[in-house]
């Protein structure tokens, strides 16, 4: 176990070796212990985070402020709009200014081709851990909780097991491709087979594709993608279909900024058959589970019939949310100094 995480920065998940991950599941699996047995966990007593949000959010917001109370710590909720980023503060006086006040600075900045930089930015001037809520290249505190709910469901051992995570047809344009670009670079290290599938001009960022295939040669598992919706589904034991955005082919056509919307739109509408329906479903393993991250377009990207089915563990995923929060939360501002 790596125990030594006391400042460090949470950005993406290949900034963290194996053995750390492992020391923050291991972590999250026993703040999930107590926290059902109601058992005390104040291990940040007095500590406060700064909590910037960009975008709106649910489960990351709640679950972030949710686990600062609960480990006796206090959240600041901030958005653009009550600091002076909106008057041009820039990120290297942001986090010099909230390192002198508290013990965490957390970031959720989706915006293609910036919320990456501006959290690394704000990283490298600050002096405290800082915490990546969601940006334009990974959302770690999802694909995190997706891994430990993965692991409670079919144990630690994945080897072999093959995880589908598919692009899916939802009226919108803007959604970061942060999701599945989190989840191919983070479960071939934990020995998964994974298979990418998406229409043609939905293609994430090429660097995440290439870690996706060099993690699955270091551990020897196996990284694919497909532009077959049915054929990723084939014997799957895990299912994650979740739209997102073109904004990587765009990028790549030199779309202009004013007409990318309306071409995004369009491609957009090609592809409705892209919907996760229990048919589908019966293509992979029996035993086979949905998961998405929420929320999830009913009717769009799932039929009402898989999510509230049986092979539903989507509300697991986001109660987990809170248990990988608080490990990561816990380790980076509290611990061992």
């Amino acid at each position: 176990m790596q125990s030594m995480l006391r400042g460090k920065d949470w950005i993406e998940t290949i900034d963290w070796s194996k053995e750390e991950l492992e020391t923050l599941l291991e972590t999250s699996g026993d703040l999930k212990r107590r926290f059902a047995l109601g058992e005390p966990h104040r291990l940040l007593q007095d500590k406060t985070l700064f909590m910037m949000f960009f975008e709106q959010s649910t489960r990351t917001r709640n679950s972030t402020e949710a686990g600062m109370t609960q480990l006796g710590g206090h959240a600041h909720d901030l958005t653009p709009d009550k600091m002076q980023i909106s008057h041009g503060e820039t990120p290297k006086d942001t986090g010099k200014v909230l390192s002198r006040y508290g013990h965490g600075i957390a970031i959720r900045n989706c915006f293609y081709g910036v919320g990456n930089k501006y959290i690394r930015e704000v990283a490298e001037h600050a002096s405290i851990p800082v915490i990546n809520l969601q940006c334009d290249v990974d959302h770690p505190c999802q694909s995190i909780a997706d891994l430990m709910t993965i692991r409670e469901k079919f144990g630690r051992n994945l080897k072999g097991m093959k995880f589908v995570i598919s692009w899916t047809y939802a009226p919108a344009y803007a959604r970061p491709l942060s999701v599945p670009q989190g989840l191919i670079t983070l479960l071939p290290r934990f020995g998964m087979d994974v298979v990418l599938a998406h229409p043609k001009e939905f293609n994430l960022m090429p660097r995440t594709v290439e870690a996706a295939k060099k993690f699955a040669k270091v551990s020897g598992s196996k990284f694919s993608v497909t532009h077959d919706m049915d054929e990723a589904f084939k014997g799957a034991v895990v299912c994650y279909p979740k739209s997102w955005g073109c904004h990587q082919y765009l990028e790549d056509q030199g779309v202009p900024e004013s007409d990318r919307k309306k071409l995004g739109m369009d491609l957009i509408a090609k592809y409705k058959s892209w919907v996760c329906t229990e048919k589908r479903m019966k293509l992979a393993r029996k035993e086979a589970v949905y998961m998405h991250p929420l929320p999830a377009d009913r009717g769009a990207e799932v039929e009402d019939a898989v999510i509230d089915g049986p092979q539903s563990i989507v509300f697991d995923q986001a109660e987990n949310r809170l248990h990988t929060v608080k490990a990561i939360e816990a380790l980076t501002m509290g611990g061992r100094p």
